[in-house]
């Protein structure tokens, strides 16, 4: 995955040289779900050794102790992690609040680190994360796993070979569905008490504890972006590769909670668009149904002068229809398959991989800071209400100082974002 890509220069300080046999020290930062899986996977690899986990909330970080066996450390503030000279690396699985500092202190201490994606809540704090990286010579990976399955891999090949023609619009979609009272109208109440409520809070302003927030933070302004931010970076990403491009011209979109009857903040109804050199890219996403697209609830679609692809967003499959090359179909139903697990094992096999031989991973960190811009910036042109137009190069929105603003985020003290 990574062949072709020049090797990293470690300062000495954090240099570990790795014998084929030598096994990698990996702590864990955000163990819920997905935290707690990563956890399980990475333990099972012969090359790697669970050093230690931490999360805010007592009881997540139980499962994840007993999903690493029981013999490893564990601590409620991440940095004592950090200071652990056994761990090499680190996966960052918080939510979205908590994904930029921890990966910053992370590189500042001389780890290696796997970010889930988005890289970050705020485009500012993404771009602080690649500086980090690049300033402590780390190796540093986003975990968009897409890059590493075997039917995303075909369907970028797809697109780069011509065979669908020149390629002028790609959409992107996700139907959910959650009912119309949604997450519900739940109270503010007092936090579990084995939850460190103003430590997951962290940067973000002071609220009181409300369940949503915590057990739903992808759909409230302070903690996540939506589906456009949390999954669409996965679609984004995609795109990206397979048109050869990183990054957006304008953007406008339009939302509101229209569907369901909650107390969650994102809109449960969105549709933007983004202007590239040469194409247009839409996304849609409703939390009200499920109807799926040449059977998918997920997915892109690729239009292009000679064929259009529909790739599968969820359960991976390609399907093409186009015109006849020599008398014969140019492509239909040429992969099909449930291969997103492997994917996701691959990806994390490739973090480790890098690591050792000091290599610049395909899903850089900085190739997931790009691919999470458009998710970032359909959520202000949103909030502000009109086409906001991107300098990609200072990393900015033009001649809109509103909107610019939430490029990046107050922190609450004592956080600050190391810059």
């Amino acid at each position: 995955m990574a062949g072709g890509v020049a090797a990293l220069t470690v300062p000495r300080f954090a240099q570990r040289a790795f014998g084929a046999n030598d096994r990698l020290g990996v702590g864990f930062i955000g163990v819920g779900g997905r935290g707690s899986w990563h956890v399980r996977t990475f333990r099972s690899f012969p090359d790697v050794e669970v050093i230690a986990v931490s999360d805010v909330h007592r009881g997540r970080m139980a499962n994840a102790l007993q999903a690493a066996g029981g013999k490893v450390k564990s601590f409620q503030d991440y940095r004592k992690l950090l200071e652990l000279k056994e761990v090499d690396a680190v996966v960052v699985a918080t939510s979205g609040q908590w994904h930029a500092l921890p990966a910053i202190h992370a590189c500042q201490a001389g780890k290696d680190i796997y970010v889930e994606k988005p890289v970050s809540l705020t485009i500012g704090e993404g771009r602080a994360v690649v500086k980090a990286a690049r300033k402590y010579n780390r190796i540093a990976m986003i975990g968009t796993q897409n890059k590493s399955s075997p039917s995303f891999q075909k369907a970028a090949e797809i697109v780069k070979s011509g065979t669908l023609g020149k390629v002028g619009l790609v959409h992107v979609w996700s139907n959910e569905q959650w009912g119309e009272k949604g997450f519900g109208k739940l109270a503010d109440t007092d936090p579990p008490k084995e939850l460190d409520w103003d430590a997951w809070l962290g940067p973000s302003p002071k609220v009181p504890y409300n369940p949503n927030r915590y057990f739903h933070h992808y759909f409230f302004w302070d903690y996540g972006g939506g589906w456009q931010s949390e999954v669409g970076v996965h679609h984004f990403d995609v795109v990206h590769w397979a048109m050869g491009c990183d990054t957006p011209l304008s953007c406008q979109a339009d939302g509101g909670n229209f569907m369901i009857d909650d107390n969650c903040e994102i809109p449960d109804t969105f549709v933007a668009s983004w202007q590239y050199p040469g194409f247009t890219m839409t996304f849609r996403v409703t939390y009200a149904n499920t109807l799926a697209f040449e059977r998918r609830q997920r997915g892109t679609i690729f239009y292009g002068t000679k064929g259009t692809m529909v790739l599968d967003g969820h359960a991976p499959g390609i399907k093409v229809f186009g015109e006849t090359v020599a008398g014969k179909k140019v492509l239909e139903d040429s992969y099909t398959g449930r291969d997103l697990p492997e994917g996701n094992v691959l990806h994390q096999n490739e973090f480790v991989r890098c690591v050792k031989a000091r290599e610049r991973p395909f899903a850089d960190i900085e190739v997931g800071h790009k691919s999470s811009i458009p998710g970032h910036l359909s959520n202000i042109a949103c909030r502000v209400g009109r086409k906001v137009r991107w300098d990609a190069k200072a990393e900015k929105i033009i001649d809109d100082p509103e909107a610019n603003a939430l490029v990046t985020r107050k922190y609450r003290k004592p956080w600050v974002l190391p810059t």
